[in-house]
């Protein structure tokens, strides 16, 4: 018979970090690890306030599935007995985690997609004054790709900033829903300008619809407004472009159907993350074969990470070893 264990743990950031709808200097998160008397399965979810979600209520429904769990629940039941988001996540990685090692067969194998390699990930700017903005830029001017964080206020200021301390570096946008249809309007041509090759979610996500008609000059990717494969429709012709993120959809199992879907449905494909470890990272390293864009720079922005982690090195990030996951 299964073991079910859950608990949450407090991760330190290395420095305090903002986006538009705040600053945190800790990262919370779920680690749920299942045994089965010889293995032991491991996942990390990241409970998100933007989504209703708190640590206690996500460890309260993980706990009310114990029996399930423990009596066997695989992963497609676990589809009909929770809904998306961080509970399910970690149960979802963890049972893949735990097959995995059950059957001595990687996920990547289990879950028919190309075996992971070293991709290049995306390394996140928060916001901060402009010349901060520029000046941790170029701090990270070697970085191949730099995910600029972005509150309504100096947007074009904090851009240029950033261009100017990192010129060689390619950008992507991240508003975290904090424009509005005028304000994207008129800076979006200069940002096309500056080489930013995206923006995510500029809008509220109950504000898609403004973007009805809109050509925008950089493609838009829809982060808030994405969570599983039903939502894909309401966003055609709006977004060019997903995020999927685990804590959204999940778990790793709903993020292959909201990617194979996506892609089916003409989207391009984006991979990220909250901020959590290397364990949190781990699954959707799974899902880098279908991705324009990989943001899972979570574990750089902790003070420390959990051992051992998944390895970064100059923009990119090695697939996990099975010590950590899967």
């Amino acid at each position: 018979m299964r073991k079910l264990s859950v608990r949450s743990e407090t991760w330190p950031l290395a420095k305090p970090f903002t986006i538009s709808r705040g600053t945190k200097t800790e990262a919370q998160v779920v680690v749920v690890e299942i045994a089965d008397g010889a293995h032991v399965g491991r996942g990390e979810s990241v409970p998100y306030p933007r989504y209703g979600e708190t640590v206690d209520d996500v460890l309260s429904e993980i706990r009310n599935q114990s029996t399930a769990i423990e009596d066997g629940l695989e992963r497609d039941a676990l589809w009909y007995v929770t809904v998306p988001g961080a509970a399910r996540n970690a149960i979802d990685a963890a049972l893949w985690d735990l097959q995995a090692k059950s059957e001595g067969v990687p996920v990547w194998q289990l879950a028919e997609v190309p075996e992971p390699q070293s991709v290049l990930t995306a390394q996140t700017l928060g916001i901060d004054t402009p010349d901060a903005m520029g000046a941790a830029a170029a701090e990270l001017a070697a970085a191949p790709l730099l995910k600029v964080k972005l509150g309504a206020d100096q947007v074009l200021e904090r851009m240029r900033a950033v261009r100017r301390g990192a010129p060689d570096a390619r950008l992507i946008a991240d508003a975290n829903e904090a424009w509005d249809i005028d304000l994207l309007k008129s800076a979006a041509p200069e940002l096309a300008e500056l080489g930013v090759e995206m923006i995510e979610q500029p809008l509220p996500a109950d504000a898609d619809g403004d973007l009805a008609g809109y050509d925008c000059p950089v493609l838009l990717c829809a982060d808030e407004s994405c969570h599983t494969s039903d939502d894909l429709s309401a966003l055609q012709g709006l977004f060019g472009m997903v995020n999927i993120k685990l804590d959204k959809t999940g778990g790793l199992t709903e993020a292959l159907n909201l990617a194979r879907s996506a892609q089916a449905a003409g989207f391009k494909i984006m991979i990220g993350c909250m901020v959590g470890t290397s364990l949190a990272m781990a699954p959707a390293m799974m899902l880098a074969s279908f991705a324009e864009f990989v943001d899972l720079d979570g574990p750089l922005i902790l003070k420390d990470d959990r051992e051992p982690g998944l390895v970064f090195d100059r923009g990119r990030v090695a697939p996990p070893v099975p010590a950590l996951w899967g």
